[in-house]
């Protein structure tokens, strides 16, 4: 039996009477290089290019020697455009109708790319391709992304030779969760560390190894910042600069970037500005600290985005410096548009939204405004400053009018097409991308991948409007949906509808736009073409039932953290770590943010003079922590920088040992009660639960990130050897049946 069945040469007693053959070579190789920046929340005017005043230097140079797209449209959320973009197929047909962090039991909503549809990785990579990943992947379910996987979602089974970043999909840019290839590691731990310059760094290495060794390989990078996400963090110095320089206002300073975009052609002459969206109060009405607040969060935003250019720059330089900018494709664009997340006020923890902790502005701006970028903030900005960066269009990331699906794309590159600056108006789409890399490369699209039959390719390659402005929509019809909104183009037509959760679909009214003709949806004309907007409704319709739409679905926040499926690490009661064990991300943790529990961690001591992190979860803006120091069994309930602090004095003998937290819930609030050997020593009274513990997850014998309380120095790792820490987790009973559980817990020990 031969190894290779098709094997072309001729096998004899000894290589004397035989005929060597060797496969063809990839035919990609010597093919144009492809690299694809995606950020995050960033609206249609956020580059200076596109109408602002933020400063994007970098990018504009891209622009000024390509082309910018004013048509280029996504999903209006992260998960499902980027599942578009590798794939090149609409985000329902591919099990991600919504955040990879949600499995809802249909196949519109699984959290992972269906195998059904290759990525363009995997496609690039038969070809001749070496294909590297870094930044953002929020492309698998959550509950799979610990040491434990299954990896099948993960960016080296999706395609990837190399990836280097995070899976979750937001993370703390000065301390984030990191993983590099198929394991979780620890960030550098330099003071002037920065998650954007790391993942650059890596970028770069790895394209100096391939051309160092293998210069005829061409090479697909995708580069996924954690920008424009929150939280909005950058250096001091890109910080620095941008006092003072929003003042005016986002009122005034809208009217100038909407200004500045007629100017720059990147909108049409006639075009209406929207109407401030409901709920974003004049400027004039503010306080004087809602302004400053404001101003602030809106500071910190314009120095991330310098700073992430300043990486793109790097970037671009490191790829001209090596002779593979003029023959690379280089795509820079938003997945959605601007973050409606932060309210109409702002907010210096966004996790205040989720647990329904509202901030008090005034005594933030009084004694901690000048937090706000840095590691000790987790802030993003009002809905004032994100219909600025959404200017001209309404609404804003989640809703299908302009201001969520219209985002900026800048193309480059220089033997690709002649084009210099100029712009492209054509309609376009996320998975038109994906069919674009694959034309250019000429990568083949099998109908068969790894033996699974794939759902045909849905993007139509961009290829044509390179060098002619005048070329058509490669498409005629597009869908949207996210949450419940709704919205279709068709041949220049857009119809679209807002959702209020919780109410009946068939009740709610559609809107109809000219979109050739009114670029920033202000125009209505359902009423006088009441037979063109039925039309787009049932066209909406056909397109739901052929692309797995259905079943509608507008739950967001109680999908976190809801009924767990069978087989996931949620759907348990107990949860036993033997020590020491691999960071454990969020969405694989134990629930511990409504219910009550008991954790029971067994220690051996071979020192009196024990000390360090046993368990860990969350970071310096929501968490928990239990540790000894300085003597003292503590434990710190860190509600959104408000801690409330269990304490006991601690003497261990030298040898094996039990320590216990519970958590008594008693209504809306709750005690924490920490114990020494079957004793209750201390205990705090939780006033107010925090349901959602942010987005990072769980250490134990360390807190290796970004620390739940400034009493230490991560990761303050424990002295003593941890042999177990074990999670209760209980239902809602009386006080007397969760003591006797947590006496049951300690008698096994």
């Amino acid at each position: 039996m031969l190894s290779e069945p098709d094997f072309q040469g001729r096998i004899g007693r000894t290589h004397h009477d035989s005929t060597p053959s060797w496969p063809a070579p990839p035919a990609g190789l010597g093919g144009p290089n492809v690299v694809m920046i995606v950020l995050d929340d960033t609206g249609f005017a956020h580059f200076n290019c596109y109408g602002s005043t933020l400063e994007t230097p970098n990018i504009d140079r891209l622009a000024a020697g390509g082309l910018r797209y004013t048509g280029f449209h996504t999903t209006a959320l992260c998960s499902p455009t980027r599942a578009c973009l590798l794939s090149g197929r609409n985000h329902h047909a591919v099990g991600m109708r919504a955040i990879s962090n949600w499995n809802t039991g249909y196949p519109n909503m699984r959290g992972g790319i269906s195998p059904r549809a290759a990525t363009i990785a995997e496609l690039l990579r038969t070809h001749g391709y070496a294909t590297y990943a870094a930044g953002k992947w929020h492309l698998a379910p959550m509950e799979e992304t610990s040491a434990a996987g299954p990896h099948h979602n993960w960016p080296l089974q999706k395609g990837f030779d190399r990836f280097y970043g995070f899976l979750q999909g937001e993370t703390d840019q000065f301390h984030p969760e990191l993983t590099h290839d198929n394991h979780h590691i620890d960030p550098p731990t330099r003071d002037d560390y920065h998650v954007s310059e790391d993942i650059v760094d890596q970028s770069c290495g790895w394209i100096r190894d391939l051309i160092s060794v293998r210069p005829d390989r061409p090479f697909f990078l995708y580069l996924a910042f954690g920008a424009m996400h929150a939280p909005h963090q950058a250096p001091d110095d890109y910080l620095a600069r941008w006092r003072g320089r929003f003042d005016e206002g986002y009122d005034v300073l809208r009217e100038r970037w909407f200004q500045r975009q007629l100017q720059l052609g990147i909108i049409p002459a006639g075009t209406s500005m929207a109407p401030r969206n409901p709920g974003v109060p004049p400027w004039d009405d503010l306080t004087p600290n809602q302004k400053r607040f404001s101003c602030r969060l809106q500071e910190a935003y314009a120095a991330m985005l310098e700073h992430t250019d300043a990486q793109i720059g790097r970037l671009v330089a490191f790829l001209e410096n090596t002779g593979q900018l003029d023959n690379t494709l280089l795509m820079v664009l938003s997945d959605n548009g601007a973050s409606r997340e932060g309210g109409p006020f702002g907010v210096m923890d966004e996790f205040s939204f989720f647990n329904g902790l509202w901030e008090n502005v005034d005594e933030l701006v009084e004694n901690r405004l000048d937090d706000i970028g840095t590691e000790r903030s987790h802030s993003n900005y009002p809905w004032g400053w994100a219909q600025a960066g959404n200017s001209p269009l309404r609404w804003y990331k989640q809703n299908t009018y302009g201001g969520g699906v219209r985002d900026p794309l800048v193309m480059h590159w220089p033997t690709g097409f002649t084009a210099r600056g100029e712009v492209r108006t054509q309609f376009c789409h996320a998975i038109d991308l994906a069919a674009t890399v694959l034309d250019i490369t000429s990568a083949p699209t099998p109908g068969v991948v790894a033996g699974v039959e794939q759902i045909p390719m849905h993007g139509r390659s961009l290829r044509p409007t390179f060098d002619d402005a005048a070329a058509p929509a490669q498409r005629p019809v597009q869908y949207f949906e996210q949450m419940g909104h709704r919205g279709i183009w068709a041949d220049g037509w857009k119809a679209t509808t807002y959702h209020e959760p919780g109410h009946a679909y068939d009740d709610e009214e559609w809107e109809l736009f000219h979109l050739d003709a009114d670029f920033s949806e202000c125009h209505n004309l359902a009423s006088a073409h009441p037979d063109k907007l039925r039309e787009m409704i049932d066209l909406w319709w056909s397109q739901a039932g052929e692309m797995g739409v259905l079943p509608l679905d507008d739950r967001t926040i109680e999908l976190f953290g809801g009924t767990p499926r069978p087989g996931t690490p949620q759907a348990r009661t107990r949860y036993d770590y033997l020590a020491p064990i691999s960071h454990i991300p969020s969405d694989v943790c134990p629930p511990l943010g409504g219910r009550p529990w008991t954790l029971t961690i067994s220690v051996t001591v071979g020192s009196p003079h024990v000390e360090g992190v046993l368990y860990a979860r969350g970071s310096h803006n929501v968490g928990q922590t239990f540790f000894i120091k300085d003597n003292l069994l503590q434990f710190d309930y860190n509600a959104l920088g408000t801690h409330f602090r269990a304490t006991a004095p601690l003497s261990l003998a030298i040898g094996h040992h039990t320590l216990t937290a519970r958590f008594e819930r008693e209504k809306s609030a709750g005690t924490v009660v920490i114990g020494v050997d079957g004793a209750d020593v201390g205990s705090v009274a939780i006033p107010k639960l925090v349901r959602m513990l942010g987005s990072t997850g769980l250490d134990i014998g360390r807190d290796a990130l970004s620390t739940v309380v400034s009493d230490y120095e991560g990761p303050f790792a424990f002295t003593g050897t941890i042999e177990r820490a074990s999670f209760e987790i209980h239902s809602r009973r009386d006080r007397a049946d969760v003591l006797a559980q947590a006496n049951t817990e300690l008698a096994r020990e």
